[in-house]
Parts: C-alpha cells; structure tokens; sequence
C-alpha cells in the first residue's frame, strides 16, 4: 500500500496520532465470497452508511489489530501503517528541532538587533548636541 496514501488517513485527535476505523477498513478489502458470508450473517440497512460515531487507533491499536487479522494482505498494510506512523513520528521531532533552532536564531538575532538600536540612539544623542547652537569663541 502507498505510504502517501495511508499518512493521508492518519489524524491528530486529542494530541495523538490515529487512524479511524473506516479508514483503516478501507485498506483490508472483502472477497466476494468473505463478503456474500457477511451478508448471511448481518441484516444489512436499506440507509446504508454508518449511523455512529468512528473509532480511533492509535499506533498501538493498529498493532494489536494486526494481531487478530491474520492474513498476508492485512500483515502487509499493517506494515505499511506502521511505517507511515513511524514517517509521521520522525517528521514530528524534525519539525520539533527546527522550530527551536528558529526560535534560538530568533532570540540572537533580537539581542544582535537591539545592540544596532542602541548604538543608534547613542548616534541620535550625540547629533542632537553637535546640532545645538554654541556661543562665538573670540571678537
């Protein structure tokens, strides 16, 4: 499965990443015969669609899914889901270290620019006194 295609599944929801389930349901496709042997089990809804609110995995809980799905297409997305977790976990702490050393430059160079303003004002002072009109020296 294209790792693209699942991290575009994965949300932030209450500050953890996951996955909804009819997200994750969408990556393990039924066989005919796996879905004809649903259908005789379930009364089916002539509304169709879902009338509750999803469920949300996180990493973990699409790792211990796996653990009851045991066949080779869902082993093979469940490896991809867990790449894509894995992706989306290192981008989040290269962001991390790129935002502080963004605010650590923007704290240097504060402090640069507020030296460059005093100077300026010292500048500032000192041409107000040359401007001063001074009293004559001699006849």
């Amino acid at each position: 499965m294209e790792l693209s295609k699942i991290k575009s599944k994965i949300y932030e929801i209450r500050d953890k990443k996951v996955m909804l389930d009819y997200d994750l349901a969408d990556m393990f496709q039924l066989t005919n015969q796996e879905f004809t042997n649903l259908m005789s089990q379930n009364v089916i809804s002539s509304w169709g669609g879902t009338r509750k609110l999803p469920y949300a995995f996180t990493e973990q809980g699409v790792a211990m899914l796996s653990g009851l799905i045991n066949s080779d297409i869902a082993i093979s997305v469940n490896i991809g889901i867990m790449r894509a977790f894995v992706v989306l976990r290192q981008y989040a702490l290269g962001y991390a270290e790129l935002n502080q050393k963004i605010e650590n430059y923007m704290i240097e160079s504060n402090m640069q620019f507020n030296e460059i303003y005093q100077a300026i004002e010292v500048l500032a002072e000192q041409k107000k006194e040359l401007d001063m009109p001074r009293n004559p020296i001699g006849y």
